[in-house]
């Protein structure tokens, strides 16, 4: 007998029982499951999706390097299941209580291995998280009873900032009860910028290229994702922030037209730095592009320059380069 009808076979011979032994009033104030957890209930509207939490959840699966570190961050390595898809190591300061979680699939995995967790929790950092061809859309696990968070930046229809990332890890905290870490870490983050920004005042904005990936065209960091309000308090100017998009494609012709002086590089996956500079270092189309004639660049991590925890400290990194 397969897994997913055990469950539903199960719940069937539970229901009645259930019924005997509590009313929906009962269920709807708790009462005869303990006291509400503080905060409690909690109703978020997230990426259209609106959920109301009882308590805490208690078996998340975390999947993208920012969802992943948003619940290391808040303290809440104890409350998953498991997790999935990197795209860098966690930073060292989590890697003790990254090392305690399942690792589900080294990518996304199967609806079927989701499952096998029995998460009560799926938190996602992109929408391709929650695709539908692949059986994890957000619909299809509420059906399986599991609630789900899409990280802000997944359905942004504006520029994200800053703000967004404090408002990620607010709605986090709350979801799990643990709302006062959550503005201890804002508070931090906040106190960071503030002291970036005073390092950088009267600093002419240095217009910057961002060099994701790509050889017949650039794809490069636009206007609506976190990366552009990352260069812009780092004392940058993101020349393609007028790309309505997190990240998308440019012609090379636009890169020349717009004459990057530096040349932000995202470090990830199968190919190096090195590889990148080499390939942008002998474009002959570039040659007269300043950033290249003077071979300035700076690099940073791609899970930086994301609606994570990382955000905040990305930006001083970058404005030391700059």
């Amino acid at each position: 007998m397969s897994r997913p009808l055990r469950v539903l076979m199960a719940g069937a011979l539970l229901a009645p029982l259930v019924a005997a032994c509590s009313s929906p009033a009962d269920e709807e104030s708790g009462k005869g499951s303990g006291p509400k957890a503080a905060g409690f209930p909690y109703t978020v509207t997230n990426c259209g999706v609106k959920t109301t939490y009882q308590a805490p959840p208690k078996r998340a699966v975390t999947m993208n390097q920012h969802a992943t570190e948003v619940m290391l961050e808040l303290g809440l390595a104890d409350r998953m299941a498991g997790t999935a898809y990197l795209d860098d190591k966690v930073l060292p300061s989590y890697a003790k209580a990254y090392a305690s979680v399942p690792v589900l699939a080294k990518e996304y995995p199967s609806y079927e291995k989701l499952l096998a967790a029995n998460p009560d929790f799926v938190y996602g950092g992109y929408p391709s998280a929650f695709l539908a061809g692949e059986g994890r859309s957000r619909a299809a696990l509420a059906k399986s009873g599991i609630k789900t968070r899409l990280d802000v930046e997944g359905c942004a229809k504006r520029p994200v900032t800053m703000k967004d990332v404090f408002r990620e890890v607010r709605e986090a905290g709350s979801t799990f009860g643990v709302r006062a870490r959550a503005d201890r870490w804002v508070s931090g983050a906040e106190r960071q910028l503030a002291e970036t920004e005073k390092q950088l005042k009267d600093r002419k904005p240095l217009p910057v290229f961002v060099y994701d990936s790509g050889d017949k065209t650039a794809f490069t960091a636009g206007g609506r994702g976190i990366g552009n309000d990352i260069i812009k308090r780092a004392g940058g100017r993101n020349v393609f922030a007028d790309l309505d998009k997190s990240f998308g494609d440019a012609s090379w012709e636009s890169v020349v037209d717009r004459k990057p002086e530096l040349i932000l590089i995202l470090d990830y996956g199968g190919t190096t730095v090195a590889q990148k500079k080499r390939r942008l270092l002998e474009d002959p189309l570039l040659a007269d592009v300043p950033a290249i004639k003077h071979k300035r660049f700076a690099v940073l991590p791609l899970s930086d320059v994301v609606t994570g925890v990382r955000a905040p400290d990305a930006v001083k990194k970058l404005a030391d380069q700059l």
